[in-house]
C-alpha cells in the first residue's frame, strides 16, 4: 500500500540543517503516525511521503516556503512580562510559550528587560532548509474516526 490521502503512515526520521547538526534523530525510536493530506506535517514532508510504501528509506530536502516559511523581520516584538510564565527565568536565546487569539505559540526570547520582553515570533526553523532522512514503517487505511478528527491515532483507536 502507498503512501496518499486518507492513508495513515508510521514513519520515523532524522533532521538536520543545511550544515548537518542533527536538530532532531526519531530514527531509533517508535514511529509516529501522521494522516495523510490533511496537512498535519510541513508542506515540502507530506508532498515528499506521497507515493512511499512500507520499507522505503529516502532523504528529502524541504526548502522554506514549503517548511516553516521564510524568516520575516516584522516578527519581532516587545511586549509586557505579564503575558509570560515565570518571566524572572527568561533568558535571552530561550524559548517559551505563549497564550495568543490563535492558540499557544513558541517565541524565542531575545532580550529581558524590567517590565517587557522582546521576542522573535517566527517558528525556530523559520528559513531554514530542512533536510529529512525518512522511514516508513507502515502505511494502513485511515479509521472513520481518524477520518472525522483530521488526524491519526497511533494505535488506530479512537482516543487521544
Amino acid at each position: 500500500m502507498n503512501v496518499a490521502k486518507n492513508k495513515v503512515v508510521l514513519l520515523t526520521y532524522q533532521l538536520s540543517n543545511d550544515d548537518g547538526e542533527i536538530l532532531e534523530d526519531m530514527l531509533e525510536e517508535d514511529p509516529i503516525a501522521l494522516l495523510h493530506g490533511h496537512g498535519n506535517v510541513i508542506r515540502g514532508l507530506e508532498q515528499a511521503l506521497t507515493g512511499h510504501q512500507v520499507g522505503d528509506e529516502f532523504d528529502v530536502v524541504v526548502e522554506p516556503l514549503d517548511g516553516y516559511g521564510p524568516r520575516r523581520d516584522d516578527q519581532v516584538r516587545r511586549l509586557s512580562k505579564k503575558y509570560f510564565n515565570q518571566p524572572k527565568r527568561l533568558k535571552p536565546g530561550m524559548q517559551t510559550t505563549l497564550q495568543t487569539d490563535d492558540g499557544q505559540r513558541t517565541v524565542t526570547v531575545l532580550k529581558v528587560g524590567g517590565k517587557v520582553v522582546d521576542v522573535d515570533l517566527n517558528h525556530p526553523l523559520a528559513g531554514e532548509r530542512l533536510h529529512f532522512r525518512v522511514r516508513i514503517a507502515e502505511v494502513r487505511d485511515a479509521t472513520p474516526a481518524e477520518l472525522s478528527h483530521g488526524h491519526a491515532h497511533a494505535d488506530g483507536h479512537d482516543h487521544h
